[in-house]
C-alpha cells in the first residue's frame, strides 16, 4: 500500500522495540525514511540497535518502564504515531491470573500518555487472537468469528486461559480510554507469532488442541506482521480492529509441521499426541 504521506517527515515510536515484532518494525520503519523512538524496558538492551541507522540521527532509544508515566511521554514526546506491544517484565515473564491486571495497568499508562501528547495521531495497538476466539458459544454460532467478536473473560478464567484473559482486558482497557480520550487508535490482533525461538512453553499455545478443532488456530509470520502494521498505520481509512494471519493449522500435515518446530528433539509420536489434546487442550 502505498503511503498517504511523506514518511520521511513523520517521527514515530516503537514500544516495547526489544521484541521480535518491535524490534523487526525499527527496522523496517527505519527501511522507509521514518525517524523512530525505540523505547526499551531494560537497561543494556539499548545495544540491539547499533548499527541498524545508516543515518544517527533517524534513531533515538529510550528506555521505557510501561509502568512510569513520565518515562512513556519522554519517548513519545515529537512523535506522530505509536507502535505498541505489550512485553512481560522481564521479573514476572510468566502467564498466570496476575499477568491481565499487569498488561492492562501498561495499556492505560501508554494510552493516557498518549492523551496527552498532543502529536501523537495514531496508536497502533498490537493485540491478539486470543482476545477474539475464545467464547463459550464458539461451537453453536451462526456466524464465523472475526474482528467484531471478543472472548469471554469468564470463559477464559474457567479454563486458565491466561493469555486470552490479558489480552481481552488490556485491548479492552485501551479502547475504553481511547474512545473516551478522543485517541485515534487501530488495534492488530495477531495469530501466534512464528518466532525462530518459539516454544512449546509460549502462553498463547494453551488450548491449541481446541483452536485447531475448531478451525481457529492462525498462526502469523514476522514479516507479514510487520507490514500489516506499517501498512494501517500509513492508511488514513484504517479503523477499529483487524484480525492478522497468513497460516491456519487445520490439517493433519499442519499440525505435525508444527509440532517438529516446537519440539524439534522429541520423537515423531510425542509430536503427534501434542495435538490430540494432551498437552495444549484445556
Amino acid at each position: 500500500m502505498a503511503p498517504s504521506f511523506d514518511t520521511s517527515t513523520h517521527t514515530v515510536c516503537v514500544m516495547d522495540a526489544s521484541g521480535h515484532l518491535g524490534f523487526s518494525l525499527v527496522q523496517r520503519l527505519l527501511q522507509r525514511g521514518y525517524t523512530v523512538h525505540a523505547s526499551v524496558q531494560s537497561y543494556g538492551e539499548e545495544n540491539l540497535f547499533n548499527g541498524i541507522s545508516s543515518d544517527p540521527d533517524k534513531l533515538r532509544v529510550f528506555r521505557s518502564d510501561p509502568f512510569d508515566y513520565h518515562s512513556i511521554i519522554d519517548a513519545l514526546r515529537g512523535c506522530s504515531g505509536l507502535f505498541y506491544s505489550f512485553e512481560p517484565p522481564f521479573d514476572q515473564p510468566n502467564y498466570d491470573e496476575y499477568m491481565a491486571d499487569v498488561e492492562v495497568r501498561a495499556a492505560h499508562n501508554v494510552l493516557e500518555a498518549c492523551a496527552q501528547t498532543e502529536t501523537i495521531d495514531k496508536v497502533i495497538f498490537t493485540s491478539s487472537a486470543t482476545a477474539v476466539v475464545w467464547r463459550e458459544d464458539r461451537k453453536t454460532m451462526e456466524l464465523d468469528l472475526d474482528e467484531r467478536h471478543w472472548s469471554d473473560v469468564n470463559f477464559c478464567r474457567k479454563f486458565k486461559l491466561w493469555h486470552g484473559v490479558s489480552k481481552t482486558m488490556a485491548e479492552k482497557s485501551a479502547w475504553a480510554l481511547a474512545m473516551d480520550r478522543g485517541v485515534n487508535m487501530v488495534s492488530i490482533n495477531a495469530g501466534l507469532l512464528m518466532a525462530h525461538d518459539l516454544s512449546v512453553k509460549h502462553p498463547y499455545l494453551r488450548g491449541a488442541a481446541e483452536m485447531y478443532e475448531d478451525g481457529v488456530f492462525v498462526t502469523v509470520d514476522l514479516g507479514f506482521l510487520v507490514d500489516a502494521h506499517i501498512c494501517v498505520y500509513e492508511d488514513v481509512s484504517s479503523y477499529g480492529r483487524y484480525l492478522c494471519f497468513n497460516h491456519i493449522i487445520n490439517t493433519h500435515d499442519d499440525a505435525v509441521q508444527l509440532a517438529r518446530k516446537l519440539t524439534p528433539g522429541a520423537s515423531s509420536s510425542l509430536q503427534q499426541r501434542l495435538f490430540r489434546g494432551r498437552f495444549w487442550s484445556f
